[in-house]
């Protein structure tokens, strides 16, 4: 078990996690992002890691894991894709997604909007479960930094997203 700190460029808090596999483009890692906390995957855009380490104290953090029993592997029916592949099925699978982008503080959920090959638009999900009908950015795919998905914030926000949809039906 590799445990790793990812140092994102421009911003101030270092990604840490159980490295499951990677590609040439992404790193997907369960995200631990508190002591021996595990909560949900994330996906990190290598071309936005300036500095990949050890995290010192891995070996209590492995111990922990062990000790609580859980079984640390890839997501079922996970695949690498260019961004716009890989936030379609999670879509397809969970409904919606969860990005942010060179903006650390900002967590976007959504569903997939128009797009080509520099960026794209989504709609966007409120913490309500809601689509946020006056919310209008495009986003440039250059500057997602990470993808995230089955954390219990996530999790919460695909169900609420899920209920509404199919009760406005």
């Amino acid at each position: 078990m590799k445990i790793e700190n990812y140092k994102i460029v421009d911003w101030e808090v270092s990604e840490t996690g159980v490295l499951l596999d990677e590609n040439e483009g992404w790193i997907l890692i369960k995200s631990i992002p508190g002591d021996y906390q595990l909560d949900g995957f994330k996906l990190l855009n290598k071309n936005h890691i300036e500095e990949r380490s050890k995290v010192e104290n891995s070996s209590v953090i492995q111990k922990v894991i062990e000790l609580k029993e859980i079984k640390v592997q890839n997501p079922s029916d996970f695949k690498f894709g260019n961004t716009i592949e890989i936030l379609q099925s999670l879509e397809t699978k969970y409904g919606c997604f969860e990005f942010q982008d060179e903006v650390e503080e900002e967590l976007f959920y959504g569903t997939l909007g128009e797009y080509d090959e520099e960026s794209f638009s989504i709609d966007f999900i409120k913490s309500d479960g809601t689509i946020d009908l006056d919310f209008d950015e495009v986003f440039e795919i250059q500057d997602i930094r990470t993808i995230s998905f089955e954390s219990d914030y996530f999790n919460s926000i695909s169900l609420l997203y899920n209920h509404c949809k199919k009760n406005k039906k």
